[in-house]
C-alpha cells in the first residue's frame, strides 16, 4: 500500500513542532534567556499558528519563481540602458534617499530575524522568524543588485552603507532600526512586524514603487513588488504575533499598548523622509502624501484598530496629531532638506510654477497660505545667483533625530518643542511623541548618538564642513548641492540633447 501523502497542515506540523525538543540537561530559561524580562507571559506557545503554514521547501520554490522574473527585468534594464528611460535625472534622488536609508535596514532586519530564530521559545515562531530572516536578506540584496545600475551614471550612491552609519538625515532611520533592535525580542516583534510592516509599510512600498513605475524605472519598481509580495506575508505574521501575544494573558494588553504608540509614532516620523520623496521628488506624480496617508493609514489603519478592539487595544495615542499634521511635514521635511542640501548626497532644487500649483491643489489648506512664499523668496535668491544654504547646524531631535523643524500641530508658524530633565541635563524632542518616549526610557535615549552633537565634539573628521563631508564620504560638489548646476544635471542634459528628435529643416523657397 502506498503511503499516504501528507497535507500541508501535516508537513508544516513535522517541518515546524517535529524538529523541536524538550531540552535534558538545561532549563528553558538558560536557553532563552530573553523571553521573560519584558514581562510578557507565554502560557502555550504552541497556541501560534502560521496563517501559510510555509514550509522551507515552498518557500525556495515561490522565491525562485520571483528571482527568475526581478533579475530578467535587471538584464534587460542593463542591455537598453534603461537609465535614459526614467523621466528626468531628478527623479533619481528618491532612488538614492532609497539605498541610503531603507537598504541598510533590511539587512539589519535579517539580523535581528535571524537572533530571534535562536531565541523565541515557541518552535512555529522560530521557524515563521527564520523565514522572514531570509526574506529581508533577499530584499537587500535585490535591492543592492537593481540600483548598483545607476551607480555608473549617477553621483552619491557610491558608498550608501559608510553613509547610512554617519550622514545626518540617515541617523533617523538608523537610529529607528537600533533601537528596536536593542529592545526585547516581543518589543521588536511588535514594532518591525507590527507597527511598521502591518500599518506603515503600505506607505513606503506601495505608492512610492507606483511612483517609480510612473517616472520609467521599471527595475524598482519590479523589486518593489517582489518585495510587496514578502511585505505582505511578514503584515499578517506581525499581525498574528500581536494576536498571540493578546490571547495569551490579559497582563499583556498594557504592555503592548505602549510599544504600539511608541512604535507608531517612531515609524511616522521615519516616514517623513518617505512623505518628502512622494511630495518633492518624483518629477511625475501618482498621489500626495495627505492622498496616501488617508488611504493607506486612516482608512486601513482605522479598519485595523477597530478589530483590535476586542482585546483592548485603541489606536495609537497622538494618531490624531499625524492625522492633523498631514498639510505640512512634507513642506518642513523639504524645507529641511533646501536648507542643508550643501550637507547631503542628494540633490534638492527649486520648485517651478507646475509643481507650486499641483501642491496648492493638493494641500488647499495649507500650501500657499504658509510655504509657498518662502519657496518664491528662495527662488528669486537663486534667480540672482544667491542660492539660500544654511551654514549652521540643526538641532536635532532626542529620539527620532530628525532636524526640530517641525511645528505646533495647532499653530504651524510655531517650532514644536518639548525638553525633559535626565540625571542634571536637559534633553530635546520635536513633539508630545518624542517626548513621552524619551521620558519612559531616558537611560537609553539620553546615550544616543547625535551627528551634530558628534560634529561639535570633534569625532566627525574636523571642525569645517569639508572635512566633515570628507569623513561622510561625500564627493563634495558632484554628490551635494543644488541640482541645478550639478554635473548630473550637465550629464543627462547631454544625454536628453542626443535623444530629442532633430528640428525639421526649412525647405528653400523656389
Amino acid at each position: 500500500m502506498a503511503a499516504r501523502k501528507l497535507n500541508l497542515k501535516q508537513k508544516y506540523g513535522h517541518f515546524t513542532r517535529g524538529l523541536d525538543w524538550e531540552p535534558s540537561y538545561q532549563s528553558k530559561d538558560d536557553i532563552f534567556p530573553f523571553a521573560k524580562y519584558e514581562g510578557i507571559k507565554v502560557h502555550d506557545w504552541d497556541a501560534w499558528e502560521d496563517p501559510f503554514k510555509l514550509t522551507m521547501d515552498a518557500y525556495w520554490k515561490f522565491q525562485a519563481e520571483k528571482e527568475r522574473k526581478l533579475y530578467a527585468v535587471i538584464d534587460s534594464m542593463a542591455q537598453n540602458n534603461g537609465q535614459l528611460g526614467i523621466t528626468d535625472a531628478r527623479y533619481l534622488n528618491a532612488v538614492k534617499l532609497f539605498i541610503q536609508g531603507v537598504t541598510p535596514l533590511e539587512y539589519q532586519a535579517h539580523r535581528h530575524f535571524a537572533h530571534l530564530a535562536r531565541h523565541l521559545p515557541g518552535a512555529g515562531l522560530r521557524v515563521a522568524a527564520q523565514m522572514q530572516s531570509i526574506d529581508e536578506l533577499r530584499h537587500c540584496q535585490t535591492q543592492i543588485h537593481t540600483i548598483s545600475h545607476y551607480n555608473k551614471f549617477f553621483d552619491g550612491i557610491h558608498d550608501f552603507t559608510h553613509m547610512h552609519d554617519r550622514l545626518w538625515y540617515l541617523s533617523v532611520p538608523k537610529s529607528f532600526f537600533d533601537d528596536a533592535t536593542t529592545a526585547g525580542p516581543f518589543e521588536f516583534l511588535t514594532a518591525i512586524s507590527f507597527a511598521f510592516e502591518y500599518v506603515l509599510t503600505n506607505l513606503l512600498f506601495v505608492p512610492f514603487m507606483s511612483g517609480a513605475a510612473y517616472n520609467g524605472d521599471m527595475a524598482t519598481v519590479t523589486f518593489g513588488f517582489s518585495a510587496q509580495s514578502d511585505e505582505s506575508r511578514h503584515m499578517t505574521l506581525g499581525l498574528e504575533a500581536v494576536r498571540f501575544l493578546l490571547e495569551q494573558d490579559e497582563a499583556n494588553v498594557p504592555i503592548v499598548q505602549g510599544w504600539i504608540d511608541k512604535w507608531f509614532w517612531r515609524g511616522y516620523r521615519l516616514l517623513t523622509l518617505v512623505a518628502m520623496m512622494m511630495d518633492y521628488m518624483l518629477p511625475k506624480k501618482v498621489m500626495s502624501w495627505a492622498e496616501a496617508w488617508e488611504t493607506y493609514y486612516e482608512q486601513a489603519g482605522g479598519a485595523l484598530f477597530a478589530d483590535l478592539a476586542r482585546y483592548g487595544i485603541r489606536e495609537p495615542k497622538y494618531a490624531d496629531v499625524a492625522k492633523a499634521e498631514k498639510g505640512h511635514i512634507t513642506h518642513q521635511a523639504w524645507t529641511i532638506f533646501y536648507n542643508y542640501t550643501h550637507a547631503a548626497a542628494v540633490h534638492t532644487w527649486d520648485v517651478d510654477d507646475q509643481h507650486l500649483a499641483w501642491l496648492r491643489e493638493k494641500y488647499p489648506d495649507t500650501f500657499a497660505q504658509h510655504y509657498e512664499q518662502r519657496y518664491l523668496n528662495w527662488r528669486d535668491q537663486a534667480d540672482q545667483g544667491k542660492r539660500f544654504y544654511n551654514n549652521g547646524l540643526p538641532q536635532l531631535c532626542q529620539v527620532c533625530q530628525v532636524p526640530m523643524a517641525f511645528t505646533e500641530v495647532d499653530d504651524p508658524t510655531t517650532i514644536s518643542f518639548r525638553v525633559s530633565e535626565f540625571g542634571g541635563d536637559k534633553y530635546h524632542t520635536c513633539s508630545d511623541g518624542c517626548k513621552d518616549i524619551f521620558d519612559h526610557e531616558p537611560e537609553k535615549y539620553s546615550q544616543a548618538w547625535l551627528p551634530v552633537h558628534q560634529i561639535f565634539q570633534g569625532n566627525c573628521g574636523g571642525a569645517t564642513v569639508p572635512e566633515v563631508l570628507d569623513w561622510y564620504h561625500i564627493n563634495q560638489g558632484a554628490d551635494n548641492m543644488d541640482y541645478a548646476g550639478s554635473p548630473e544635471e550637465a550629464q543627462w542634459e547631454k544625454w536628453m540633447e542626443g535623444r530629442r528628435p532633430a528640428a525639421p529643416m526649412a525647405v528653400a523657397a523656389e
